[in-house]
């Protein structure tokens, strides 16, 4: 019969050995214990060399007063998401977030435990990533507001409301669905504005995880971690001008409480530095989803929304502005032609017709994208007809009108954009009276956004 505990250890073991994460773990004095492989690739050791050693016997760059498991062991408290910046015995960087917890009882420390990520290849990809987005953003044009297709009032009135906006120094939230155009919004504003000299940066919160955005926000300053060095934020490099924080809806809520203070305060304090300093910096945001959901999930914070929305801009989708997909196509199909080499002369009315019918659920990204994947498949062609594009527009716009024609009476003079008007204003009417005029319970019946309900309303004359 197998010992229960040889075979619980076996499991551990094996369980170790195949994280991805790095385990470290220590006795009592300090002296290392366990050492796993993921660990070792970290480290670029080999475990049987750490065994019975200090950290600061193998690693020179770390002192035994900054290990955090030392300090875990005298503090007897658990150290979490520490960022870990050193050199191995073979001078390779390496750059980890670890989380130290001690091993307690009877009141003292018998061991301590670190888990640690690698984030050494992350945090390089991201710096260079954020360098060649600053590099191609300083070599191409700059978004204006001549950029951006109004042929609708609703659309003027928006871009009125960012003119003004762009003369303010008051914080900017934009607000629309994925493939919008709200960093062209966000372009425009900066550089049509008072601030237009000045630095314009974006950074995307959902691409940089927690640990690494905030020191890129803030900065740093030597000793704040192993390995710190004194190194500018982003809001110290943007002073005077403006900052974009693309999809602020994904930066964790400690953040958002660090980034609400910066907004209240006009100053910074970098990571381990107990002075601050003053910034000059406005601040546009991004939401990709609507601002009432994101609250209530706790995703945003009501305080950080409430100051961040001191203008608020919502830019509504293509299914709701039609009227701007024509202009667009044509260019597209101009800007195309010179990239691709092509002599493509315009659209094919067929498919043009199919295009206002079609939602567009991934906006102007998506129309842009199924452009330029039609003209790659030309040859000698002036005009993009059907058998050039991917029947996914079709397809959906076919799968959607699950329409019982027969029942349907065919009027004279009455056009397909009529029919399809006089059916969206029937459904609306519908929730709007089954929701007994409740704008919020309409929208989630309909699953669309509380504005966009709002505009329709207004667009169509439907009233309580």
């Amino acid at each position: 019969m197998i010992n229960n505990l040889s075979y619980a250890e076996k499991i551990l073991q094996c369980l170790l050995e195949n994280l991805e994460e790095g385990i470290h773990v220590v006795d009592s004095s300090g002296r290392t214990i366990y050492y796993n492989k993921s660990m070792g690739k970290v480290e670029g050791i080999e475990p049987k060399d750490v065994l019975g050693k200090r950290v600061n016997e193998y690693l020179e760059d770390v002192k035994e007063n900054s290990s955090t498991l030392m300090k875990a062991l005298k503090t007897k408290e658990k150290i979490e998401d520490s960022i870990q910046k050193y050199s191995n015995e073979f001078n390779k960087k390496v750059i980890t977030i670890n989380t130290t917890v001690p091993v307690i009882e009877d009141e003292e420390s018998i061991a301590a435990i670190e888990i640690a990520k690698d984030m050494t290849q992350l945090k390089e990809l991201t710096e260079c990533i954020y360098k060649l987005q600053c590099s191609h953003k300083e070599m191409k044009k700059h978004y204006t507001f001549n950029d951006i297709y109004a042929n609708g009032e609703e659309m003027k009135k928006i871009i009125r409301k960012a003119k003004r906006a762009s003369i303010s120094n008051s914080p900017i939230l934009i607000y629309a669905e994925t493939g919008c155009g709200k960093e062209v919004f966000a372009q425009s504003i900066h550089y049509d504005g008072i601030r237009r000299d000045k630095p314009f940066i974006p950074i995307n919160c959902a691409a940089i995880p927690a640990a690494l955005l905030e020191g890129m926000l803030f900065g740093t300053e030597k000793g704040s971690f192993t390995g710190a060095e004194n190194k500018k934020g982003l809001f110290e490099q943007a002073n005077k001008g403006t900052i974009l924080l693309d999809e602020v809806n994904s930066m964790e809520p400690y953040l958002q409480s660090k980034l609400l203070r910066v907004l209240q305060d006009g100053c910074v304090r970098p990571i381990g530095s107990n002075k601050t300093i003053d910034v000059d910096v406005r601040i546009i945001a991004t939401l990709n989803e609507e601002p009432e959901k994101l609250i209530e999930s706790g995703k945003l914070r009501k305080d950080f929304y409430y100051r961040l929305s001191v203008i608020s801009i919502t830019i509504p989708p293509l299914r709701e502005r039609k009227e701007d997909i024509k202009p667009m196509v044509e260019n597209f199909i101009k800007y195309y032609n010179q990239l691709l080499g092509k002599e493509i002369k315009s659209i094919d009315k067929d498919v043009m017709e199919k295009f206002l019918q079609y939602d567009w659920p991934g906006n102007i990204r998506e129309l842009r994208n199924t452009i330029e994947s039609a003209m790659n498949m030309t040859s000698y062609e002036s005009f993009l007809s059907q058998k050039h594009f991917e029947c996914r527009v079709f397809n959906n716009l076919y799968n959607k009108m699950n329409l019982n024609i027969d029942s349907l009476n065919i009027y004279e003079n009455f056009s397909l954009e009529d029919y399809i008007k006089d059916i969206e204003i029937k459904i609306i009417e519908k929730a709007f009276i089954e929701s007994n005029y409740n704008i919020s319970k309409a929208s989630k019946k309909l699953n669309i956004s509380r504005q966009n309900l709002q505009y329709k309303l207004k667009k169509y004359g439907i009233k309580k």
